[in-house]
């Protein structure tokens, strides 16, 4: 390794290191992601000619800004497919669209309730994704359970839901959205094989965490249903059908358009934009316009777009010099190409730092083939989506969905770790070995 490139990977390293001690330096990790990216094009851009020896040095700068545009492009439509997707999910719950969720989690049964709260959880977040789904499930909760105690079990669930949930949809987590846009993953391929798993690694948990609950609440539950201004109910029904019945077609545009993703969700948000503005035309301005698309994009959460958008073009540099190449070669020396062992660790390690640069990494050590596992919808990629999507739930901070609820409900790193870290585990290796199971006998 010559001494550029180990100054890129300190500085990627270093970079790293902040991101996931954000708690303790208190500097944003999208800030940091950033200064990273711009660091590492910058130290590639001292010696170019070593990582191009057979480009002329005349046409080497016009060659890097061509491979700048190129990953600043698989990156764009990631960004893009976000932020839609955030917004549209913004538009659906600003106006009351998942008020049915209130609804139908009322019992008075805590096992109940938990099953119930389990499996609304494991199905909205693979049509929303893992972190919307988890605070729409916690403002719920709030209401529902008054003991601390049982409410953090609860809490714990929500987010191995969450991201079990996400793991088996191409538009569930972020993980699992840039693997799909990349063309690693199908539609098809990832919800059939990785429905199972997935599932089995959310039952597991839940099993085991019931046994906490008994009994029946003492009070009766009241759930106040959402602010949802002047529309009508048939207004409101036709926002939640068109937000959530639009990203279910995502893909299905995806396939018959072979467009990218990203325009399949520009063409919702456009749809609903427009059908939410035919149905502020005839209300009161000061009593909508809180509610109105416009007002909606202002409160998208930017700093988490920057984030992936720094991270993405790091990566990226580590691509380009060959760092990541040499490490997928590593891993495949060390483990005999035991690729259920090497997702496996992958997973594990998607628990402790983000598992989109873990991801965005496996992304560029290991070429797509034309047949075996690194084929599209072969072993090695459809375990990354679940291993690094379901892996994270093993420590709190160790995805979207714990950090959010870890704020909401104030729980400690150390409480999840002694309570709940074992039993995410076992669900994670069960999910695993169904996946095995399943590759073994039918596919």
């Amino acid at each position: 390794m010559s001494t550029l490139t180990l100054l890129i990977v300190t500085v990627f390293s270093a970079g790293y290191l902040c991101i996931a001690l954000e708690s303790v330096t208190k500097v944003n990790k999208a800030a940091v992601a950033l200064l990273m990216c711009v660091f590492c094009w910058t130290l590639l851009m001292v010696g170019p000619a070593d990582y191009y020896p057979m480009i002329a040095a005349d046409d080497v700068l016009h060659h890097i800004s061509e491979v700048i545009e190129h990953h600043l492009g698989d990156a764009g439509g990631t960004l893009f497919f976000l932020m839609g997707a955030m917004t549209i999910v913004e538009i659906v719950d600003t106006n009351g669209g998942f008020n049915f969720v209130r609804d139908a989690l009322k019992t008075s049964s805590k096992r109940k309730l938990m099953w119930r709260m389990a499996f609304m959880t494991f199905f909205l977040s693979a049509i929303l994704d893992n972190l919307t789904t988890s605070i729409v499930m916690i403002m719920v909760l709030r209401k529902l359970v008054q003991a601390r105690e049982e409410r953090l079990i609860y809490a714990a669930l929500v987010i191995i839901s969450a991201n079990s949930g996400g793991a088996f949809s191409p538009i569930g987590d972020v993980t699992t959205i840039m693997l799909w846009i990349k063309g690693v993953i199908t539609t098809q391929g990832v919800i059939t094989e990785i429905f199972v798993p997935s599932l089995v690694s959310m039952l597991v948990p839940a099993f085991i965490l019931q046994y906490s609950l008994n009994g029946k609440f003492e009070q009766e539950q009241h759930i106040a249903s959402a602010e949802v201004g002047q529309f009508t109910k048939t207004q409101r029904n036709i926002i939640f059908w068109l937000g959530v019945g639009g990203l279910c077609f995502v893909p299905i545009f995806k396939t018959i358009t072979h467009l990218p993703p990203f325009m399949g969700i520009l063409l919702v948000l456009g749809l609903l934009w427009t059908v939410t503005e035919i149905f502020h035309h005839n209300t009161a301005e000061d009593d909508t316009m809180a509610k109105r698309v416009t007002d909606i994009l202002s409160r998208i959460d930017l700093a988490t777009i920057m984030f992936f958008l720094g991270i993405l073009m790091a990566v990226a540099v580590l691509q380009e010099v060959g760092v990541l190449a040499a490490l997928g070669d590593g891993l495949n020396e060390a483990f005999s190409g035991n690729y259920y062992v090497i997702n496996g660790i992958i997973g594990v390690l998607s628990s402790i730092v983000d598992n989109v640069p873990l991801v965005a990494g496996c992304m560029g050590m290991y070429p797509v083939a034309a047949e075996g596992a690194m084929a599209v919808d072969g072993i090695f990629w459809q375990l990354l989506a679940y291993c690094a999507g379901v892996g994270g739930s093993m420590l709190i901070i160790g995805s979207a969905a714990g950090v959010v609820v870890m704020g909401l409900e104030k729980i400690t790193f150390g409480w999840y770790l002694k309570k709940i870290t074992w039993i995410v585990f076992v669900g994670y290796l069960s999910g695993i070995l169904v996946y095995w199971l399943e590759r073994t006998l039918f596919f």
